[in-house]
């Protein structure tokens, strides 16, 4: 009897998380990217259904996971000016509570890291 393994499985811990997010941008970096949109689905799908069920989304402020983004990706606050179409302030004011995340902000975000609006569009205290 041929035993078959499963590629992917229900994410259960935050090890198995990051490396299929880390699988999951690989796979957007694909040049013929319909060939693997199933791929690409599932993991979503998978990715998606851990973060609904109380992972880092939900213990952090939307300011706590931004700074955490940018810690894994290797990014630092000026980067954010490209990737936002924003200030140097703009960007200084957000990463330190000063001002809050707009609609444009919060979308352009979730796009660039490849999460839900939701992740960044959840109400937070200002200084």
């Amino acid at each position: 009897m041929e035993t078959t393994s499963i590629k992917y499985k229900v994410i259960k811990n935050a090890d198995q998380y990051k490396e299929y997010c880390i699988q999951l941008e690989n796979l957007l970096r694909e040049q013929e990217i319909e060939q693997v949109q199933d791929e690409i689905d599932l993991l979503t799908l998978l990715i998606e259904k851990y973060d609904e069920n109380g992972n880092t989304f939900h213990e952090n402020d939307p300011i706590s996971l931004l700074h955490s983004f940018l810690k894994d990706h290797n990014l630092k606050a000026q980067d954010l000016t490209t990737i936002l179409g924003i200030s140097k302030g703009y960007v200084s004011d957000i990463l330190n509570y000063k001002k809050g995340l707009s609609k444009e902000v919060i979308r352009k975000l979730a796009i660039y890291f490849k999460v839900r609006q939701e992740a960044f569009n959840r109400p937070y205290k200002l200084l």
